[in-house]
């Protein structure tokens, strides 16, 4: 019965591990998501010839 225990401890565990990463990654991308967004914009506009243009706030640049 004791290794029955001890397996779904580990699974809790791991499940636990898991979740703690998420909300760090999740947190991470809320943070930095903006500027994320931003160079994604500028190698997109870099592939269709197009002249990047700066927003005010991260995450508001365009192609134009």
């Amino acid at each position: 019965m004791s290794r029955l225990n001890s397996k779904g401890q580990a699974l809790v565990e791991y499940l636990l591990i898991i979740a703690v990463i998420s909300v760090i990654v999740v947190s991470i991308v809320k943070i930095f998501g903006g500027y994320l967004r931003d160079s994604m914009t500028k190698t997109s506009c870099e592939l269709v010839d197009k002249e990047y243009v700066e927003g005010e706030n991260p995450g508001e640049g365009r192609c134009e």
